[in-house]
């Protein structure tokens, strides 16, 4: 049912969000010198200056801004407005102090600072190849249908114009979202992942912004690099050394693609192995476990994992899920 799968989607966001929070931004040697191997929920220790902010099982920015995303498409009723969704984010880092501690990107920070001094994100240049715009998008892959492919760029670029509006960025974003709502129809993650390539190069080349590399070339070789080694620590080494782990959407987004593929779809798993990878650990998480929420749906989440999420963040993404069911069906009759 497609009401299990966005609800997959959303808690799989805050699954791998949590579980990689604790090594978010260390190097893999460092992650496995000061863990060894992270298999459940652990605070964020305090010599990682990312991660010092949180508690075990408390999710980073990765899923606030989601769910600031989710917020702001229910104030304008399943309808995406650019400065609704600034607000939203602005709102959400004036009140955790993002500005002061090592948790907002730099292309964020000078977006949202310019939405704090009054500038329309219309005007804004926003041409940053990080990810925040592709770590955020999973409620946006739970509302859109897949029908029409420029349209629902159109939407994606539009909703991450507040703070990316790269060619790159936006392709990295359309990639994640469109492999969730295609996950919620109830395709299979290999009909999905055999079409994710062209999809991700119309995006990048429909408004060229920058000098990136081929999203498609790069999910491909990552896909390509995790089916052909042995074993999932050899893959999982040399995704790291060959894509890359860092906060640049060219390397998160087909690292996070190939972490689904190494799973094999499932979510529990999926957040284990973005925890122990090095490098964005948090956001890799963040959408590679919501693509396995969104394949899986909700019953594939560890009853026990899913409680500590509930206890600890206090959230109702029931509602969340059945109201983007509810403006997805709108879309869909439209």
């Amino acid at each position: 049912m497609k009401a299990d799968r966005i609800l997959g989607a959303l808690y799989g966001q805050a699954l791998g969000d949590s579980m990689g929070m604790p090594s978010e931004l260390w190097p893999r040697s460092r992650v496995k010198a000061h863990f060894g191997w992270i298999d459940r929920f652990l605070p964020g220790p305090a010599e990682n200056n990312a991660a010092c902010y949180f508690g075990r099982a408390e999710f980073t920015d990765d899923t606030s801004m989601a769910l600031c995303l989710a917020d702001a498409l229910i104030e304008c009723d399943g309808q995406i407005d650019a400065d609704v969704i600034g607000r939203h984010i602005l709102k959400w880092a004036e009140g955790f102090d993002a500005f002061n501690k090592n948790v907002l990107g730099p292309t964020s920070k000078i977006a949202l600072n310019a939405i704090r001094a009054g500038k329309p994100v219309s005007e804004l240049e926003n041409n940053g190849v990080t990810n925040g715009a592709a770590m955020r998008v999973s409620p946006l892959g739970c509302l859109l249908p897949t029908d029409d492919l420029d349209h629902f760029i159109d939407e994606i670029a539009l909703a991450s114009s507040p703070t990316h509006k790269s060619d790159i960025a936006i392709s990295g974003a359309v990639a994640v979202a469109w492999a969730i709502s295609r996950a919620i129809d109830g395709a299979s993650w290999a009909s999905i992942v055999d079409a994710l390539p062209a999809v991700a190069a119309h995006a990048q080349l429909k408004r060229v912004t920058t000098f990136s590399a081929s999203m498609a070339a790069r999910i491909e070789l990552a896909l390509k690099t995790v089916r052909e080694a042995q074993g999932v620590e050899s893959a999982s080494e040399q995704l790291y050394q060959l894509i890359g782990a860092g906060t640049s959407t060219i390397q998160s987004v087909p690292c996070a693609i190939a972490m689904v593929e190494l799973a094999e779809g499932d979510p529990n798993r999926c957040a284990v192995l973005c925890a122990n990878l090095g490098g964005d650990t948090d956001t890799i998480g963040a959408m590679a476990t919501a693509i396995c929420g969104a394949l899986q749906g909700i019953n594939a989440i560890d009853a026990g994992l899913k409680r500590e999420l509930d206890d600890v963040n206090q959230l109702d993404f029931v509602h969340y899920a059945a109201t983007l069911l509810q403006y997805r069906q709108q879309r869909e009759n439209a």
